[in-house]
C-alpha cells in the first residue's frame, strides 16, 4: 500500500523555505496593517471593493491577498473575490482571538530591522536592537510613541491568549493579596480577582501605566477588589504579598537584572507566600519545541533577554534566595512557582 503523504522537498528547497519564511510573514503583516480582514466580517467581498475600503491599488491587493489566501488566512473564489478563514479571523480587530496588531508589530522596522542583527547578537551575546537603532528597546519605546502603541497593544493580545489557560490551571483560591508585578493594564490580575472573588489585588508597575490600568478594573467591577501602585521593581516592590505575580516579565531581562527583580519579591513577601512567574518554560534538549526557542532569539534581538529552562529557573530561583516548588502547564506557557528557600 502506498504512502498518501506527500514527498519531502530536497534539502535545497526546504532551506529555500525556511529562509524565506520572513515573506510569509511580511505578506500577513501588511494584510494587518491594511485592516483587510476587518473588510470581510460580514462575509465575502471582491478584491476590487476591499481595496477601495482600505485604500490600497486593487490589483497589487490581490497579489497580496492571493499570496495570503495560499497561506490559509483567506479563501479565493469565482471572480476575485475573498472569504475569511479560521485563522484569517485572527486578524480581525474584534475578535476575541485577535492578533492584529501583533502582525503588525513584527511588519514594524522596528522589529523587522532588529532581527536582521541575529548574527551579530550570537557573536557578541548582547541584543542586537540598540545597535540597530541607537537606542535600547525600552527607551526607544519612550521616545516612539507611534512605535510603542503599536507594540503595547501587541504585547496585550498576545498576553490576552494566554489569561484563560493560566487561570484555568493554577489555583489562586487560597491567596490572600496577589501582587501582579509588571502588570500592565491589569488584564490577567482581572481575570484572576473575577474567578476568586476572595482574592484582594495589587497592581504595580510604572506610574504612567497604572493611570490606564484603572479603567480595566472599573469596567469590570473591580475597582474596590484592587489597589494600583506606581513604582520600579528595580527598587522595591509593595510588601505584604502573599503571592507575586510577573507574567512574561523575567524573560525580558539577563540573569543580574532577573536577581534583582526576583530578591525584591523575596524580601516582601509574607510568610509562606509565594512567587508566580507566568513564562513559556524552554524544554530540555530532548524535546524540540521551535516557538519557544524562536521566541528565546527575539528576547536575544530585543532586549537581551532569554527564555528559561526548569533547571536554569531553579538556578536563578536559588541565587535569590527562593525553592522552585513546581511547574504547572498552562498551554503554551507555564506558571513557574517557587517559596522562601
Amino acid at each position: 500500500m502506498q504512502s498518501s503523504s506527500l514527498p519531502k522537498p530536497p534539502p535545497s528547497v526546504r532551506v529555500l523555505q525556511l529562509a524565506t519564511a520572513s515573506w510569509m510573514a511580511a505578506a500577513v503583516s501588511a494584510a494587518a496593517e491594511l485592516g483587510v480582514a476587518d473588510t470581510l466580517a460580514d462575509g465575502p467581498r471582491p478584491a476590487g471593493e476591499i481595496a477601495r475600503a482600505v485604500g490600497a491599488d486593487a490589483p497589487t491587493l490581490y497579489r497580496l491577498m492571493r499570496a495570503c489566501a495560499d497561506i490559509g488566512l483567506f479563501e479565493e473564489h469565482e471572480g476575485e473575490v475573498f472569504a475569511l478563514t479560521e485563522v484569517g479571523e485572527a486578524l480581525r480587530s474584534d475578535a476575541p482571538t485577535s492578533m492584529r496588531n501583533f502582525a503588525r508589530w513584527v511588519g514594524l522596522a522596528a522589529d523587522r530591522n532588529t532581527w536582521a542583527g541575529l548574527a551579530d547578537s550570537v557573536r557578541t551575546g548582547e541584543p542586537a536592537f540598540e545597535k540597530v537603532h541607537g537606542q535600547n528597546v525600552w527607551d526607544f519605546m519612550r521616545d516612539r510613541a507611534d512605535v510603542s502603541g503599536i507594540f503595547d497593544d501587541a504585547m496585550t493580545e498576545a498576553s490576552r491568549q494566554l489569561i484563560a489557560p493560566v487561570v484555568g490551571a493554577y489555583d489562586f483560591s487560597g491567596i490572600g493579596t496577589l501582587v501582579d508585578v509588571a502588570g500592565g493594564h491589569g488584564a490577567l490580575l482581572a481575570a484572576v480577582l473575577d474567578a476568586h472573588p476572595g482574592v484582594r489585588g495589587v497592581l504595580y508597575d510604572q506610574p504612567d501605566v497604572v493611570v490606564g490600568a484603572k479603567q480595566t478594573f472599573r469596567e469590570r467591577g473591580l475597582e474596590d477588589q484592587v489597589d494600583t501602585v506606581g513604582g520600579d521593581f528595580f527598587e522595591s516592590v509593595p510588601p505584604g504579598g502573599d503571592a507575586y505575580l510577573l507574567s512574561n516579565v523575567i524573560h525580558d531581562w539577563d540573569d543580574a537584572n532577573s536577581l534583582k527583580i526576583l530578591t525584591n519579591c523575596r524580601e516582601a513577601l509574607a510568610d509562606g507566600g509565594r512567587v508566580l512567574l507566568v513564562e513559556a518554560v524552554m524544554p530540555e534538549r530532548s524535546e524540540p519545541s521551535p516557538t519557544v526557542t524562536l521566541m528565546d532569539l527575539n528576547m536575544l534581538v530585543l532586549c537581551g533577554g532569554r527564555q528559561r529552562t526548569e533547571t536554569e529557573f531553579a538556578d536563578l530561583f536559588a541565587r535569590a534566595g527562593l525553592r522552585l516548588t513546581r511547574i504547572v502547564r498552562a498551554g503554551l506557557h507555564s506558571v513557574v512557582e517557587a517559596v522562601r528557600a
